[in-house]
C-alpha cells in the first residue's frame, strides 16, 4: 500500500530515471541553433572534428550532447524526420547499454541513429542487429543516407555474400545483421585456417533491434553448423511405417513438452513388429545394441503424433518446410536436427535427405555477452526485465510516447468452442468492414488462419490472408492493413517492422504502383494521385476509429500479445483491441485451471453465447506468466549447460588463434610430443610399481605405433635401477632426433606450414567429436537426478574429464601423424584443395522446430594451403574476374560457365 502512495506522490523508479535525463536533452537542444546555422559541409565536418575530440582524450559521455545533436540536424537534411524529445531520451538509453522500450510507431529505427553514430566514432565497429534480411536492407538503405552524409561507411550483412563482400561489410563503421548472420559467421571464423580469411573484427557494441524476439524468443536453442553423416533413409522408412500402426492407447503424449512415452503394452508391441521387421537385436527393445532403433522410435513418434502438417510444417515442391511459430513464415531450407526433420520427411512420403553432425555451435546468450557493450529496443521488454538483468546485465527503461496512447483495448471474451468463437470475430469483422473501419487480425498458424477466411469469405467480406503461403509479399500486404475497410488476417506477428500507416504506406503504394514508370512528369503525378488518395483515405479511416486490432486466441507469452495490440493506436492515432478465446486454445487446455473454467463455461454458457470478466481475464495472465516462467527456465538451463562448453569453445578457439597467429609451430608441436612419450610411458609404468610389473610389450608397440621407433626396452632395463623417468627422456630424445632428421629433409617454410595445418585440421577433427560426445552426454545425464545428484553439476565434472581426453588425444594425433607420415610435396600445380561439403546451419526451437537460419556457402578452406616454394609447395589456383560473383552460387555448384568444373575450382577460385 505504502508502495503505491509513493509511486503516486513520486512516481516510479522508470519514470524518475526518464526525467533525470531531462537535462541532457536540453544540453542536446543547446546545440540546434549553430548547427542548423552550418552548411551541409560543415555540418559533416562535425564527424572527424567529434572523432579529433576522441583522440584529444575526451570520452564518449563528453561528445554525446554535441553528436546527438549532429545527428538530428542531418536527419532533418537527409530524411525530413527531426528526432522528437523522447527519441533523444531513447538514444541516451541505448547508449548507455540498456534496453529502450519504445511503443510501436515512436520510431525506434530513427532512435537507433544516435547510439550508432556516437559509437561509430571510435572506429571499432557498431553492428545494428535486426530479426530479418529484410529489414537489415531496409534499414541499412534507409538510414545509410544519414551516415554517409555524416562521412560513415555502412555495410549489410545478408546470405549468398562471398567472404570478401562480408569482411568489407564488417568493416565498416556500421554494420546492419541479422542475429544468425552474426553468430554464424563467428562459428565459421573460428573454422578458417588462416587469419586473412575471418571476416569478423574485434566485438565493440550491439545494438538488438526487437530486442525480446532475439535474446528471449529465439535464445532457447543454440545456432549449430553441421556437416552430412551416413544416409539412413531405409531405417526411417521402416521404422514410420511401424510407427503409423501404433494405437493411441500404446503411448502417453505430452503437449507441453512435445515428448511421447510408450506404455508397457506399447513397448511389448513394438518389440513383436519391430523383431518381425528385422530391426532389433535380440528381444529387448532397451538393449544398449538397439540404441538407434529406439532414438529413430522416438523421432518417428514425435513426427507422427505431435508435428502436424499445415501447423509445424506443410509440403510444397515434394518437401518439407518448416513454418515458423511466431511469424507463420515458411523457412525454406532449414531442417529441424536429431534425426526429427527425416523422421516427418518418412512420415509424409518424400525424399529424405541425410542427418547431420555438429561442427560448431553457440548460444545467443554467450555470443552476445562477447561484445563489451550491447543494447536493445523493442516495443515489449518489461514483462521480462528480470531475465535480461539476469542474463545480459541489461536494464530496461519504458519511454514515454510523443503523443498520448488513444487506443481503447477491450475485455476479451470467452466462448464454449472454437466455431462459436471465430463466428463472432466474423461478425465483428463485417461490422467494422461495412463502416470502413480496416481490421487486422493475428492468428496462431496457418489451419486458423484459413478457417477464419472461410468464415469471412460467407459473410461476403474481402481479406487478405498472411501466413506461410504468401510470405513473399508479407511486409507490402502489413504495410496496406491501415487502408479505408482493409481486412488482413496475419499469422502472429508476421511483418513485424512494417509499419501500419492509417489510410495506406505511401512509399508502398508507390513501389507496387509505379515501379514500371520511369522518372518524369507521368511518375511525378503518380506520387501527388497516391499521397492525395492517401491523405482522403486517412481522414476517413479516423472518423471510423483508426485500426482495429484482433486476437483470435492468447499467445503463450504476454508480450507476443502486446505486440499485436501495438500495431494499433501508433502515435496518438485513435484504434480499439480486442482478443477472443475459447476452452480449446491450446493455452487454456494445456496450461489453464481446466476444471474451474469447463465446469463454469459449461453448465453456464448455451451454444453461441460469450461472457467477458476482469477474474477470467486474470486466470489468462497467470496461466501466460506459468508458462512464461517455464519458457525461462528452458532458456536459463539453455545457458547453463552451453556455459560449461563455452569455457571449453574459448579455450579451443584462443588455442587456434594463437596457432593462425603464429609464425612457427615448432614450440607447440615439440610440447606435444613430450607430453604424449610422458602419457605413454606413464600407462605402462605406472609411480612406485617395480619394473617386472612394467608393461613392456605395450610401451614398445605404443612408441612403434606413435613414434615410428623401435625402442631397446629390455637393454635399458638391464641397467641398475633404470627409472620410469630415464626410460622417458630417452625416448624424449630418440623421437627428437628422428623428428630433426625429417625436418632436414624439407624445406623449412614448407615444413612450418605444413605443421600448422596439421595441428588445425586435428584440433577441429577433435573438437567436433567432442561436440558429439557433449551432446549425448547432454541427454543421458538428466538420468543422474534419480541418483540424487544434480544434473548440471554432474555434467560439468564429465565435460571436464572428456575435455582433458581430447586434449590427450589432439596431441597424441598430431605427434603420430608428424612422426609417422612420410612427407612428399608435390608440384605446386598438381596440388588441389580436399573437397568439402556445403555446411548446414540451424537454429532451432525445441518446443516448435521452427529453424530461422539460412544456409551458408562453405569456408574457404579447411586445410591451410602451403605458401608456393622455389621447385614445389602447396597453392591455391587463381582465375579471373569472376562474371557470377554475388549471385549466391554455392561453392560445390557446377560452374554456370558450363566447364564441367565445381564452381570453387572454376571462376569461383578466388571468391
Amino acid at each position: 500500500m505504502f508502495g503505491s502512495i509513493a509511486k503516486a506522490l513520486f512516481g516510479s523508479s522508470n519514470d524518475r530515471y526518464v526525467k533525470s535525463l531531462d537535462k541532457l536533452v536540453r544540453q542536446i537542444a543547446g546545440y540546434e541553433p549553430h548547427l542548423q546555422a552550418l552548411s551541409d559541409e560543415e555540418l559533416a565536418a562535425q564527424t572527424p572534428k567529434l572523432r579529433q575530440m576522441l583522440a584529444e582524450g575526451k570520452t564518449l559521455d563528453d561528445i554525446m550532447p554535441e553528436a546527438f545533436a549532429t545527428v538530428r540536424e542531418a536527419s532533418v537534411r537527409t530524411l525530413g524526420m527531426r528526432h522528437f524529445d523522447v527519441q533523444m531520451i531513447g538514444g541516451i538509453v541505448l547508449h548507455r547499454g540498456e534496453i529502450a522500450e519504445m511503443r510501436t510507431g515512436e520510431g525506434k529505427t530513427l532512435v537507433a541513429t544516435l547510439a550508432v553514430y556516437l559509437n561509430a566514432l571510435e572506429g571499432k565497429g557498431v553492428h545494428v542487429v535486426t530479426v530479418n534480411d529484410y529489414l537489415a536492407r531496409r534499414d541499412a538503405e534507409t538510414m545509410g543516407v544519414l551516415y554517409r552524409f555524416l562521412g560513415l561507411t555502412v555495410g549489410v550483412i545478408v546470405p549468398n555474400l562471398n567472404e570478401e563482400q562480408r569482411r568489407e561489410a564488417y568493416n565498416s563503421d556500421i554494420t546492419y545483421a541479422t542475429n544468425n548472420e552474426l553468430g554464424f559467421d563467428y562459428l565459421r571464423d573460428n573454422m578458417k585456417h588462416e587469419r586473412s580469411q575471418m571476416v569478423h573484427r574485434p566485438f565493440n557494441f550491439a545494438i538488438v533491434d526487437e530486442v525480446d524476439s532475439i535474446l528471449i524468443d529465439e535464445a532457447r536453442t543454440p545456432l549449430i553448423i553441421s556437416g552430412p553423416t551416413d544416409d539412413k533413409s531405409d531405417l526411417y522408412i521402416s521404422v514410420d511405417a511401424i510407427v503409423k500402426q501404433i494405437q493411441p492407447d500404446l503411448y502417453e503424449a505430452d503437449e507441453k513438452t512435445k515428448n511421447i512415452t510408450l506404455t508397457e503394452d506399447g513397448v511389448e508391441w513394438v518389440e513383436r513388429a519391430f523383431e518381425e521387421a528385422g530391426l532389433l537385436v535380440g528381444s529387448n527393445l532397451y538393449d544398449v545394441e538397439n540404441t538407434m532403433v529406439v532414438h529413430h522410435l522416438d523421432q518417428a513418434l514425435k513426427a507422427n503424433v505431435m508435428f502436424k502438417r499445415d501447423i509445424d510444417y506443410i509440403v510444397k515442391d515434394d518437401k518439407v518446410v518448416i513454418i515458423d511459430e511466431f511469424t507463420g513464415r515458411m523457412m525454406d531450407g532449414r531442417r529441424w536436427s536429431n534425426g526429427l526433420h527425416q523422421a516427418v520427411e518418412a512420415k509424409e512420403g518424400v525424399r529424405i535427405e541425410p542427418e547431420n553432425q555438429t561442427m560448431a555451435s553457440i548460444t545467443f546468450q554467450n555470443y552476445f555477452r562477447m561484445y563489451p557493450k550491447i543494447s536493445g529496443m523493442t516495443g515489449t521488454a518489461a514483462t521480462e526485465a528480470p531475465e535480461f538483468f539476469d542474463i545480459y546485465k541489461m536494464n530496461v527503461v519504458s519511454i514515454p510516447t510523443n503523443v498520448p496512447v488513444q487506443r481503447i483495448d477491450e475485455e476479451d471474451e470467452f466462448y464454449k468452442n472454437t466455431l462459436d468463437k471465430f463466428a463472432a470475430i466474423a461478425k465483428l469483422i463485417r461490422d467494422k468492414y461495412e463502416n470502413g473501419q480496416p481490421v487486422l487480425v493475428g492468428t496462431v498458424s496457418i489451419e486458423k488462419s484459413e478457417l477464419l477466411s472461410e468464415f469471412l469469405t460467407k459473410e461476403g467480406v474481402k481479406h487478405n490472408v498472411l501466413n506461410a503461403r504468401f510470405h513473399e509479399m508479407e511486409a507490402h500486404i502489413v504495410a496496406q492493413a491501415g487502408r479505408l475497410g482493409a481486412v488482413t488476417i496475419a499469422t502472429n506477428m508476421a511483418g513485424r517492422g512494417t509499419d501500419i500507416q492509417l489510410g495506406g504506406n505511401v512509399e508502398f503504394r508507390i513501389e507496387d504502383e509505379l515501379r514500371d514508370l520511369p522518372e518524369g512528369p507521368e511518375r511525378d503525378a503518380g506520387i501527388a494521385r497516391i499521397k492525395a488518395e492517401v491523405a482522403e483515405e486517412k481522414a476517413k479511416v479516423l472518423a471510423a476509429g483508426g485500426l482495429c486490432v484482433i486476437g483470435t486466441e492468447r499467445h503463450e507469452s504476454r508480450r507476443i500479445d502486446n505486440q499485436l495490440r501495438g500495431r494499433s493506436g501508433r502515435q496518438g492515432d485513435p484504434g480499439m483491441s480486442k482478443f477472443y478465446l475459447c476452452l480449446e486454445d491450446d493455452l487454456l487446455r494445456i496450461f489453464g485451471p481446466d476444471t474451474l473454467f469447463a465446469k463454469m463455461m459449461n453448465n453456464n454458457l448455451a451454444d453461441g453465447e460469450a461472457i467477458g470478466s476482469k477474474w477470467l481475464s486474470k486466470a489468462i495472465e497467470t496461466a501466460q506468466k506459468k508458462v512464461e516462467a517455464r519458457n525461462y527456465d528452458i532458456r536459463k538451463q539453455v545457458v547453463e549447460y552451453d556455459d560449461v562448453m563455452n569455457d571449453q569453445r574459448k579455450v579451443i578457439y584462443e588455442q587456434r588463434a594463437d596457432i593462425m597467429d603464429a609464425e612457427a609451430v615448432g614450440d607447440v608441436v615439440t610440447d606435444m610430443r613430450h607430453d604424449t612419450v610422458n602419457a605413454i610411458v606413464g600407462d605402462a609404468c605406472p609411480p612406485g610399481s617395480y619394473p617386472e610389473q612394467w608393461d613392456v610389450e605395450g610401451l614398445k608397440g605404443r612408441v612403434r605405433d606413435v613414434l615410428g621407433l623401435e625402442v631397446p626396452i629390455e637393454d635399458w632395463m638391464q641397467e641398475e635401477a633404470i627409472e620410469p623417468d630415464t626410460i622417458e627422456e630417452r625416448i624424449q630424445t630418440l623421437a627428437d632426433e628422428h623428428m630433426d632428421r625429417k625436418i632436414g629433409e624439407i624445406d623449412p617454410v614448407a615444413w612450418r606450414s605444413l605443421e600448422k595445418s596439421i595441428l588445425l585440421e586435428r584440433l577441429d577433427h577433435h573438437w567436433k567429436e567432442h561436440l558429439a560426445t557433449l551432446d549425448a552426454l547432454r541427454q543421458v545425464v538428466f538420468l543422474r537426478a534419480y541418483a540424487q545428484k544434480t544434473p548440471i553439476n554432474e555434467y560439468k565434472q564429465e565435460a571436464f574429464g572428456l575435455f582433458e581426453k581430447m586434449l590427450d588425444a589432439i596431441r597424441e594425433d598430431v605427434t603420430r601423424i608428424l612422426t609417422t607420415s612420410e612427407i612428399r610435396l608435390r608440384p605446386s600445380e598438381e596440388f588441389q584443395l580436399p573437397e568439402l561439403p556445403d555446411f548446414l546451419t540451424s537454429h532451432i526451437d525445441p518446443s516448435t522446430g521452427e529453424n530461422d537460419a539460412a544456409p551458408l556457402a562453405p569456408a574457404p578452406t579447411m586445410f591451410g594451403a602451403l605458401p608456393p616454394q622455389a621447385g614445389g609447395g602447396l597453392t591455391v589456383g587463381s582465375s579471373a574476374v569472376d562474371p557470377y560473383a554475388g549471385q549466391g552460387i554455392s561453392r560445390n555448384a557446377p560452374c554456370p560457365c558450363g566447364s564441367g568444373q565445381k564452381y570453387k575450382h572454376c571462376h569461383g577460385v578466388a571468391a
